[in-house]
């Protein structure tokens, strides 16, 4: 009999070719990972939508990222500048200096951007996978 380590996990994958904005990305991972299910698309609930229960696989799976190259380039610091102006918009004052400070960091090429907070976020699963294709 296998034990579950030798168990082969499911395979599911997205596609960089068919997104360049955060936005996008949460489209393909409606259209890809969690068909006909209705969620929060921000990274909290991407994060929430990994741990399984909403269609992807609770035991983990492996996540093959196509054209993963491109997705470092669409989703590098213009995205992230973008998706950071966009969180000023909603944030509580308390947070804007921190988000000025992360915003000049991304407009001078330095700090985290949008592809590495995701593969931060699946990264911090214990049961997932990544293959970067």
């Amino acid at each position: 009999m296998n034990d579950k380590s030798e168990i082969e996990k499911p395979m599911l994958s997205i596609d960089g070719m068919n997104f360049s904005t955060l936005e996008e990305f949460y489209d393909e991972v409606s259209n890809k990972l969690i068909p006909n299910v209705n969620w929060g698309r921000n990274l909290d609930a991407f994060n929430d939508i990994l741990q399984g229960g909403f269609g992807t696989p609770s035991d983990g799976f492996v996540l093959v990222w196509k054209n993963s190259e491109l997705s470092r380039e669409r989703l590098g610091y213009s995205e992230t500048i973008r998706q950071l102006e966009k969180r000023k918009l909603s944030s509580h004052p308390s947070h804007l200096s921190s988000l000025e400070k992360e915003n000049k960091r991304a407009k001078n090429g330095d700090g985290a951007t949008v592809f590495d907070w995701l593969v931060e976020i699946i990264r911090s699963h214990d049961t997932i996978d990544i293959i970067f294709e």
